[in-house]
């Protein structure tokens, strides 16, 4: 299916005020929905968001012979009772990273996958070597041509280190050795809160698992899994990204069962820069009038570094969204700057961040959506 290139019209400089609810945390809907092949029995997931990586992972695991339905809006309905190693669809592969986190569960099921090679944002080095060695060690053979080939009699638990802690690598194995025979250490794993969502997720299929939220989980395995109801946390990169929406407008919002308990590190972060955010059960407050203590003239030095020097006005401007992170940055700078901007290739905001413009425009931002004329968005 072809999909129309979208633009964002934003006309900044309006203050803003009200309460939003960030979205089900992509990072965790994606690993959850894959990890739904493990068992026979239906799952229900609940507060899913609805963007164009979770309806093409839903795509993907039709395609080996599970059902899924949108019950609601945001709940999903899965039955993976029979499936197969289907060749997956290489277009729909090459649209999302998280196609990879099918392997843990067609391996644990039937033996065997054959995955094209993986999509998603370009962030960086992110390899597939930690995703080899820990199949490997858990009992899979493993061969990278033109396609990813993963093959098993049977998975075995191990004490598996990962190389890094790479947050895909960690939920593959965790995965993985839910369904081999035997204890499993996975040891030098991610911990981030999508992570535990997952843990969590396993959890309430039946899965003995210790130490979620650590660098250490040990699982005892083969689980028997059955069925489960499940709810997919708040995102917190999204709660980060609405805190500095506050805080680029001097704005007071309300952001409603935020998952306060993940959000430690990010209120430190925005603290540093002036911006203080109250608590108030599970909703986090940003209060109005505070400045940030940031400058906005910067040099790219590389990847990873900036050197930033102002302050300086924001003014309206033309701008192409290179993938979700970064483009929902510029949607956060267009809504603060003073005149009209424009944003192409909207649509990779639109991958992580659910009806967005919706929602901010309820909240008093001005964003129209509307096709990119042909020729803009390159």
């Amino acid at each position: 299916m072809t999909r129309v290139p979208l633009q964002y019209i934003v006309e900044g400089g309006h203050r803003l005020t009200g309460t939003i609810e960030p979205s089900g945390n992509k990072n965790a809907a994606l690993p959850i929905i894959a990890a739904a092949l493990l068992t026979e029995h239906p799952v229900t997931l609940e507060n899913v968001p609805r963007i164009r990586d979770t309806e093409t992972l839903v795509e993907l695991i039709r395609s080996v012979g599970a059902s899924a339905e949108w019950r609601q809006r945001n709940t999903l309905a899965i039955h993976a009772k029979n499936i197969r190693a289907a060749d997956l669809d290489p277009v729909l592969c090459a649209r999302i990273r998280a196609s990879i986190l099918l392997a843990g569960p067609l391996l644990a099921r039937c033996g065997e996958v054959m995955l094209p090679p993986p999509g998603g944002d370009v962030i960086g080095r992110r390899r597939l070597d930690t995703h080899f060695l820990a199949f490997e060690q858990l009992g899979a053979t493993v061969a990278a041509t033109d396609r990813l080939q993963f093959r098993c009699l049977r998975l075995k638990g191990a004490d598996v280190f990962l190389d890094e802690p790479s947050v895909t690598a960690t939920e593959n194995a965790l995965m993985a050795a839910v369904a081999a025979h035997g204890t499993s250490h996975l040891r030098n794993v991610a911990s981030e809160p999508h992570v535990q969502d997952l843990a969590h997720f396993l959890v309430a299929l039946g899965a003995r698992i210790e130490g979620i939220g650590t660098n250490t989980m040990v699982v005892h395995g083969p689980a028997t899994l059955g069925a489960a109801t499940y709810s997919i946390g708040p995102d917190h990169i999204e709660v980060g990204s609405l805190i500095g929406l506050a805080a680029v407008t001097r704005s007071p919002l309300r952001i409603a069962r935020a998952g306060v308990e993940h959000l430690r590190s990010i209120r430190m972060g925005f603290e540093r820069l002036g911006i203080v955010c109250e608590v108030d059960g599970d909703d986090l407050v940003v209060p109005s009038g505070q400045t940030l203590k940031i400058q906005d003239d910067f040099v790219l030095c590389d990847p990873h570094r900036a050197i930033v020097a102002g302050p300086s006005r924001l003014k309206g401007a033309p701008m192409i969204s290179p993938d979700i992170r970064a483009g929902m940055a510029m949607l956060l700078a267009a809504v603060c700057a003073k005149g009209v901007s424009t944003i192409d290739n909207a649509d990779q905001i639109e991958r992580g961040y659910e009806r967005i413009d919706e929602r901010l425009n309820a909240l008093g931002a001005r964003i129209t959506r509307v096709p990119a004329r042909i020729g803009d968005a390159k």
